[in-house]
């Protein structure tokens, strides 16, 4: 399904080719080394840039040679690894026997994994649930319906039983749940509102960036997000995103594909100055703002689905954080001044 968001690939298979190994397609070697795994899947894997040669994706077609290190990067964790309670703390937004909705903060890891194995949001979940005797943390049958970015803040849905994550599943792939994000992003919009096609795929040089491609290339997958124009400051604005599709780093490549990188995004080249003056207080200025709110400034600010026993429409709204809302103080205050 369509409607994972994360911030990493996790490692779950790795082969040393031997060194006898005449060259030979990869899609063919692989499906000879894993039993278990077709040949047509295998191809489906690489063209999503999950095949990795010495540390770089590769496609189909290319062949291995003597001491290549194959391995299978997916944008999902083991489910293996076992998941250990811990005494995190967590902010409820709502609790039933069916679910649970939590405001996720900016810095939290959601799932174990390429160097985060613990402090996690599932680790804190699984303690917060440690006594009910039903859900085990490491059954993927429950658990996290979706996921957000590590430095992104906001709301997030966890199922407490099987046939709750099927019916919030089915429904984050139809597209029938509500979602909208806040953002701070550089510079002005003509328009008050707009939409953003274009497909997203990993980026070949930086595979913990995702890139953006004409809807018609066939390379990644389509995402759709749409906007409108809640705050103008100038040099920056503050929108809020809706999603028709949940890609990872969806928000954060459409925005910098249009010319306006989140603010603060490093990974996306919001920690330049992209706007604004020359001057030294002006540069001062920003990176008083680089401090004050060290990520990219999005926050998950509503999430909206139907109760899968009730039937009934929820719909959740968070605040912002503190550092995005002394952030946006901030802007507003600049704003006056230029006035």
């Amino acid at each position: 399904m369509d409607f994972v968001e994360d911030d990493e690939l996790y490692e779950h298979f790795r082969i040393e080719v031997d060194k006898g190994q005449v060259p030979v397609r990869i899609d063919k070697y692989l499906s000879e080394h894993q039993p278990h795994s077709s040949r047509n899947r295998i191809q489906k894997a690489a063209d999503a840039g999950f095949i990795h040669v010495n540390g770089r994706p590769v496609k189909s077609n290319y062949k291995v040679r003597a001491g290549d290190i194959v391995t299978l990067m997916l944008d999902r964790p083991h489910y293996d690894t076992t998941i250990e309670p811990e005494d995190i703390p967590l902010e409820v937004v709502y609790e039933d026997d069916d679910l649970m909705v939590i405001n996720k903060p900016a810095g939290m890891v959601v799932h174990p994994g390429c160097g985060n194995f613990n402090g996690t949001l599932v680790n804190a979940i699984a303690w917060h649930l440690k006594d009910l005797e039903s859900y085990d943390p490491n059954d993927p049958e429950v658990g996290l319906v979706h996921r957000i970015d590590k430095d992104t803040s906001g709301l997030l849905v966890v199922a407490k039983t099987p046939d709750a994550k099927t019916s919030l599943g089915k429904q984050f792939f139809n597209k029938t749940t509500h979602r909208s994000y806040n953002a701070l992003v550089w510079g002005n919009f003509v328009e008050d509102e707009g939409r953003i096609e274009g497909n997203i795929g990993r980026d070949p040089k930086d595979r913990l960036r995702m890139e953006v491609f004409p809807p018609d290339s066939e390379i990644g997958k389509p995402a759709v997000t749409h906007y409108h124009v809640m705050e103008r400051y100038g040099y920056t604005t503050l929108v809020e995103c809706v999603l028709e599709t949940g890609r990872t780093h969806q928000i954060r490549a459409h925005m910098k594909h249009i010319g306006h990188p989140l603010f603060c995004d490093e990974r996306y080249g919001g920690t330049e100055i992209l706007r604004g003056e020359r001057t030294a207080s002006y540069k001062a200025y920003i990176q008083n703002c680089f401090k004050l709110c060290p990520r990219q400034v999005l926050h998950a600010k509503t999430l909206g689905f139907v109760h899968p026993t009730t039937g009934q429409q929820m719909d959740f709204t968070s605040e912002w954080p503190e550092d995005m809302a002394a952030l946006i103080d901030k802007w507003r205050k600049y704003l006056k001044v230029k006035e």
